[in-house]
């Protein structure tokens, strides 16, 4: 199937740079979201980034004005998905909303139109028979900054048509994304499965008092090699993605061990999300907007 114009529902910190990865592939682009603010933060910030990418003589001129000319950004969901090819689903990490929004684009999508979410944990076939197409849906999983990180994990269902795969991986492609496509469904898929082991026994560590979060950051970094350690990225990735995320997968599983760090849910409750409300595991010279 040949896509022209793709939707991205939701312009949160991965529908915002998905939709550019779209726009910069030179598709035409709807970004939807219920906020306006929210609108204009991600046009805010998506300026900024390429504007930093022509300083630094990553981006001409000519493809910024060319991608922004491919990007449209509105709160009507009609008017950025009613003649998409593909629609990119960017909401938060709780289920019942996933499946409410791809009712919605079930009714106002053309039947052609692949649907995938972008979930960084919960597989179609939760979600799938919500719509009268569930051979349209799978999983197209970007991972944070969207822009930035190369990996793209397609995530195949037994619901999902072999057309449907293909489809998507060829937009991963010409997204300049090396996509993976992962014949059999499993939570977390494969790297935040690794992710989350990893994460898990760091804030065992912590919470046992064997050693303190900068301390397991710190030996993560230099001994294991890791780019950043996983408090730092938990932070980075915001502390309520982490527990809406860890919330889903305990539902799903019953596992109390699969339930949220009391640490975690502390963070959570007393706003300390990370960066970008400037205060997490650290503390940040500024308050970041998410």
């Amino acid at each position: 199937m040949t896509v022209k114009r793709i939707a991205v529902v939701g312009a949160g910190a991965m529908g915002h740079q998905i939709a550019m990865l779209s726009a910069l592939a030179g598709y035409e682009t709807y970004l939807q979201d219920i906020s306006e603010d929210s609108l204009e933060a991600a046009d805010r910030k998506l300026k900024d980034i390429l504007n930093r990418w022509i300083e630094k003589e990553k981006l001409t001129a000519e493809a910024y004005e060319e991608a922004f000319h491919h990007l449209h950004m509105t709160t009507s969901l009609e008017e950025a998905a009613g003649q998409a090819d593909l629609v990119v689903e960017a909401v938060v990490e709780k289920l019942d909303l996933k499946r409410e929004v791809f009712s919605k684009l079930d009714e106002i999508t053309p039947r052609h139109a692949v649907l995938a979410t972008n979930s960084s944990t919960i597989v179609s076939s939760l979600i799938a028979d919500a719509t009268t197409k569930p051979e349209k849906v799978c999983n197209m999983h970007f991972f944070f900054p969207a822009l930035v990180m190369d990996c793209v994990e397609v995530v195949k269902g037994e619901h999902t048509s072999d057309e449907t795969a293909q489809t998507v991986m060829d937009v991963c492609h010409q997204m300049g994304r090396t996509a993976i496509l992962l014949h059999k469904e499993i939570s977390g898929f494969v790297a935040n499965r690794i992710l989350f082991a990893i994460q898990k026994e760091a804030m065992h560590l912590y919470e046992g008092g064997y050693a303190d979060f900068e301390d397991i950051d710190k030996i993560v970094r230099n001994a294991l090699n890791h780019p950043i350690g996983p408090f730092e990225l938990m932070d980075l990735s915001g502390l309520d993605v982490g527990y809406y995320v860890m919330e889903q997968h305990y539902q799903e599983t019953g596992d109390p061990d699969d339930r949220p760090s009391q640490t975690l849910v502390e963070k959570v409750e007393a706003g300390e999300l990370g960066r970008k409300t400037g205060k997490g595991f650290y503390t940040y010279d500024r308050k970041v907007k998410s």
